[in-house]
Order: C-alpha cells, then sequence, then structure tokens
C-alpha cells in the first residue's frame, strides 16, 4: 500500500456547524431539528421529518421532482438550504389532501393519466396546485409556463394538462373530492366465487 495516503476520506461539501431548525410542515410543527447550517432542504424533508414524498431527482433544480410550497411559493427544495425556510410554512405532497379527501389535482392525476411511472408526480402535483390556488381556470399557455420546470419522460404532458382542466373542473363546481377510504363494492363483479 505505498504510496497510498492515510488521510481520511474529505468529504467534497465541508459539513456545516449544528443548527436548531423549525418549520410548519404539512399544519404539523416540527420544532427544534438540529441541522446543518448548510444542510439543503431536501435532504431535511426527507431525513428529519420523514417527508418520503419530496423526491431526489437531478440535484441540479433542472427536473422540478423535489418541488415544494414554501409560504404557498413553489420552490425546489434540492436548491434551497434548509435555515432559509426556518420558521415558515412548508407544503409538501403529503399536505395536498384533507385527510382521505384528495386534492382535486391527485385525483385527475390518476383518472387522466397524468401519471405513469410516478416518481415526478410528487412535484408536479406541488406545483399545480399553487397554480390552482391562484387561477382556479387556467389555459393551456397558463398550465405550460406552470409546469416548465417539471419535467416527465412518460406522459407526453397532454394528460398532465387535462388533468389540471379537469382539476379545475371540480374547483369551480364547488364539489368535493370522494372519501377514498368510503367502502367500495366488489371490484369484480358477477364471477362466481368457486364452489365446490
Amino acid at each position: 500500500m505505498s504510496g497510498m495516503s492515510n488521510t481520511p476520506h474529505v468529504p467534497m461539501i465541508p459539513t456545516g456547524e449544528k443548527t436548531s431548525w423549525n418549520a410548519i410542515i404539512n399544519s404539523r410543527i416540527f420544532d427544534n431539528i438540529n441541522i446543518d447550517s448548510n444542510a439543503i432542504l431536501l435532504d431535511v424533508l426527507r431525513d428529519s421529518t420523514g417527508m418520503l414524498g419530496v423526491k431526489r431527482g437531478c440535484d441540479l433544480g433542472t427536473c422540478g421532482c423535489c418541488a415544494v410550497l414554501i409560504d404557498g411559493v413553489p420552490k425546489l427544495s434540492c436548491l434551497t438550504l434548509a435555515a432559509e425556510t426556518k420558521g415558515k410554512e412548508i407544503t409538501t405532497v403529503e399536505g395536498l389532501a384533507d385527510g382521505s379527501h384528495l386534492h382535486p389535482i391527485q385525483k385527475t392525476f390518476s383518472e387522466c393519466g397524468g401519471s405513469q411511472c410516478g416518481f415526478c408526480t410528487p412535484g408536479f402535483l406541488v406545483v399545480i396546485s399553487a397554480l390552482l390556488n391562484e387561477n382556479n381556470n387556467p389555459n393551456d399557455e397558463e398550465i405550460k409556463n406552470a409546469i416548465e420546470g417539471n419535467l416527465c419522460r412518460c406522459t407526453g404532458y397532454q394528460q398532465i394538462i387535462e388533468s389540471v382542466h379537469s382539476a379545475a373542473a371540480i374547483l369551480n363546481s364547488n364539489n368535493s373530492v370522494e372519501d377514498n377510504t368510503a367502502a367500495k363494492v366488489d371490484p369484480h363483479p358477477g364471477i362466481d366465487r368457486i364452489q365446490e
């Protein structure tokens, strides 16, 4: 082993000093979380608060998988220092539903085929929910502008746009999304059980 250094591994990004962090995440208070002062929000959300719906995609801010709402504004958590969000209100995909009632965009993404592999879906849902909060009847161009920072490799985007229009229709009708936990009928009606 001659010629090899006995120097311990040095990380590319040095560990920052520890600091206390707090935020309201999905209406739940997280207080006194000990984080590195240079920790990115994505890592804090996933590793310290258990918000696993926030996805790690590119780590460069080009895919949108890690999008969250910070005080109602879409932000990429992979490019946001957690320290910048101290004391703020953060919404992840887990916080879009109202109990067992899905947000309309969650329902319509499923119905319209807006989600296929699903990896990019949390980022799209969060960004689109912010759009619908500001504009409950967006046109195609407004939808495209809102999701321009989100990358999907499966759907081709048309189903996503259709999902937004369908969600807007639900919001404008003042109907709520049905309770997903309600009892369902037999998914295979007419198929008799095997009789001996």
